[in-house]
């Protein structure tokens, strides 16, 4: 019987292909969810400068938003990249290689998305408020999107790993 103080870790049993495919799919999920969030974001970063306000910004402000735009474009474009590359690598029996490079992709993209998020924030803020109000705000959410993107699953993982004897240095293979 087992106790929920004392949880066993989590087993497939699968083949490396079944493998492969069951990972690709949650990835291709993943993007999906971070996708809608960066094209709202990405429509509305589009819209900024064609509005009357715009030509009132102040050159802070403006790097602001040209750093903010940048970064959802890219996170945009790096997002988009796993779709691309399996339909240009589909068939061709290397669906390892997909999915060992979207795994780093999606990271790639979250990092951006929310530079583009804080940017947007900070940038909006900065209109409404003050430069240093903005920055104080922007800062917070950085730490937050840091402990929970980062030091929640971080130190879950490291939880595990002292609890079954793996050494944390090491990443396992399997998702």
């Amino acid at each position: 019987m087992v106790h929920m103080s004392d949880p066993q870790p989590y087993t497939r049993d699968e083949s490396e292909a079944q493998r492969l495919d069951r990972n690709f799919g949650e990835q291709l999920q993943e993007l999906r969810i971070a996708q809608a969030g960066v094209q709202i974001l990405f429509a509305f970063l589009l819209t900024i400068p064609f509005q009357q306000r715009f030509t009132t910004l102040s050159q802070v402000q403006r790097t602001i938003y040209v750093i903010t735009l940048l970064s959802v474009a890219i996170s945009t474009l790096v997002f988009m990249t796993p779709v691309a590359m399996h339909r240009m690598l589909f068939r061709e029996g290397l669906k390892d290689f997909v999915v060992r490079h979207t795994d780093t992709l999606i990271g790639t993209g979250l990092f951006f998305l929310v530079v583009g998020i804080i940017g947007g924030v900070v940038l909006v803020l900065d209109v409404l408020l003050s430069h240093t109000t903005a920055f104080w705000i922007g800062g917070a959410i950085a730490l937050l999107a840091a402990g929970l993107w980062v030091l929640l699953p971080v130190t879950q993982r490291r939880r595990r790993r002292r609890e079954n004897g793996v050494e944390t240095s090491s990443r396992s293979p399997q998702h």
